[in-house]
């Protein structure tokens, strides 16, 4: 390739930049010392930002007597430890902002009037029963063959209640025991179904 041509116009190299020229180290700002200063201790309250220079010996010199705080109150150091909280910003309360606040509905919500509960939408009348303490009717729940078969035994609806189920229990114990039928078989028999049905629905939760 010679190199008059016109792919030499094409080749981009880095240039190197110049070399920055090395930063002269301070001298220690301690009156009367000539040390080279390369130790940086804070200036103080109201100038954050902004460092004395020191040397090693003298930085921490500097350091046993420094007070970030000097000459504020100790009402003034409280109040300031409490904004550092947030990082000295503004607050507000959570998920109340100031037009929900102002708000008419807002004040009568909190202090519990009749107007309030008269504005609010209660289709399904859930506020009024935990208002009341009413509780939720029970949900109808599907019985299963064994859970079936344990409720005809005792003569009972799969809607029976725990007390029902107990009473018929007790009921149904004294009548068929065998101490009071005479060793009657039959009667025997009755007595252990009775007893296997009340077990399966005590274990199935229905009593």
């Amino acid at each position: 390739m010679k190199l008059d041509s016109k792919y030499f116009d094409g080749i981009r190299t880095r240039r190197k930049k110049p070399a920055e020229p090395e930063q002269a180290t301070p001298t220690c700002q301690w009156d009367g010392c000539e040390k080279p200063g390369s130790h940086r201790a804070p200036v103080g309250r109201n100038a954050e930002g902004q460092f004395f220079m020191f040397c090693m010996e003298h930085v921490k010199e500097y350091n046993k007597g420094y007070n970030y705080f000097s000459g504020l109150s100790d009402g003034e150091i409280a109040r300031y430890q409490k904004e550092a909280v947030t990082g000295h910003r503004p607050t507000w309360t959570v998920g109340v902002n100031k037009e929900t606040k102002s708000s008419p509905l807002h004040s009568t919500v909190r202090s519990g009037s009749a107007g309030a509960q008269a504005r609010m939408k209660d289709p399904f009348g859930f506020v009024a029963q935990g208002r009341t303490g009413a509780r939720f009717p029970p949900q109808a729940r599907k019985l299963k063959t064994l859970e079936g078969k344990a409720f005809d035994e005792l003569g009972l609806p799969g809607s029976a209640t725990s007390t029902e189920i107990k009473s018929r229990y007790k009921e149904l114990v004294k009548k068929h025991h065998p101490d009071a039928n005479g060793g009657d078989r039959g009667s025997e028999e009755r007595f252990r179904a009775v007893i296997q049905a009340y077990q399966l629905l005590k274990q199935s939760g229905f009593c």
